[in-house]
């Protein structure tokens, strides 16, 4: 999952790859980051984006790159996670943005 940030398999069919229940790897995501398996995919796939948008990748790349359905549906995660959208992050990763 995380050297494929767009990877949509579910928990279960995570499970089924690995000869793991789906029950076991939940609690252990739990255990281990603090965090539901679908919280932690979120994560994950906000620190791809992060790195590839400071890399200079086009927000809509990005947004299909990470696992977004959209570039509207990931600009609305980005935004309610940072406060600001994913076009101004170079605005704040290197001073303000007028």
């Amino acid at each position: 999952m995380h050297a494929d940030p767009a990877d949509v398999r579910t928990l279960a069919e995570l499970g089924a790859a690995t000869g793991v229940g789906e029950r076991t790897l939940s609690r252990l995501f739990r255990a281990e980051f603090g965090m539901s398996y679908p919280q932690w995919r979120t994560q994950s796939r906000l620190y791809h984006a992060l790195r590839m948008l400071a890399d200079g990748l086009p927000v809509t790349t990005v947004a299909h790159r990470c696992g977004w359905s959209s570039a509207s549906a990931f600009i609305d995660v980005f935004r309610r996670s940072f406060g600001y959208t994913p076009g101004r992050h170079h605005g704040h990763t290197r001073g303000p943005v007028d």
